[in-house]
């Protein structure tokens, strides 16, 4: 029996010895040096211009070559640029064409959305194109544009991207009616206090041309707002 028990401990030192020499040794990060005044003014430089070449990329719905971009970067930097200027003004006429194409896509998707849903069961349009469909219909008095109201909204595109929600914050906002986008001037406008409406706002009554939110809101993008209506503050 102790004969038993010794040779059931030696097996399990053995294999905890094996454990230890088998067992991948992590990499310890190394961390970087402390950057230098002109290396931290240099990085701010080129943070800023990445996140400015992201935000515009991004609004205009295109997405760059990183690895082209840096490259090009690198080569004006050092006066080594393999375009001239006929190609540098051929490109970049490549890339407003690809741009206006984009819009005109991206449009031709929003309007086929609101003439299909225009014909969904419960929407309502209005003559302004504004479409909205009652979820609950309070009984509550209903505001002019001059007021302030309190509302709960969550807002999306048509593609189901949020761009902005009291909901998700868990918090309402106040505001003054005639002091936000067209759509919702008009629309919250019908709502009793109490009620929660859902509004397709197209891009005229919202953002227009110019889009939102740092290229979340794309120039020409519908809106869909679910809004319930608080209260009225009077101004």
């Amino acid at each position: 029996m102790r004969k038993i028990a010794f040779v059931a401990l030696a097996l399990l030192v053995a294999t905890v010895g094996m454990a230890k020499k088998n067992k991948k040794t992590e990499p310890v990060p190394v961390a970087e040096p402390p950057m230098t005044e002109m290396q931290e003014v240099s990085y701010a430089l080129g943070a800023s211009m990445g996140e400015g070449l992201l935000q515009n990329s991004s609004k205009a719905g295109i997405t760059l070559d990183l690895e082209s971009l840096l490259k090009g970067v690198g080569d004006g930097f050092s006066s080594s640029n393999k375009f001239d200027e006929a190609k540098m003004q051929q490109s970049f006429a490549k890339l407003d064409s690809i741009v206006m194409e984009q819009q005109k896509l991206a449009a031709a998707k929003d309007k086929e959305f609101l003439e299909q849903n225009k014909n969904t069961f419960g929407i309502i349009t209005t003559p302004s194109g504004l479409q909205y469909k009652v979820i609950t219909m309070g009984d509550g008095p209903t505001p002019a544009a001059t007021d302030k109201v309190k509302v709960h909204y969550h807002g999306t595109t048509i593609d189901g991207t949020v761009f902005d929600s009291s909901v998700d914050r868990g918090e309402p906002i106040t505001f003054a009616l005639n002091q936000v986008i067209k759509g919702w001037t008009e629309g919250v406008q019908l709502m009793p206090v109490g009620s929660k409406f859902i509004f397709c706002i197209p891009s005229e009554l919202a953002y227009g041309e110019q889009g939102a939110g740092n290229g979340v809101i794309k120039p020409g993008a519908t809106l869909i707002f679910e809004i319930e209506l608080l209260g009225i503050e009077q101004p």
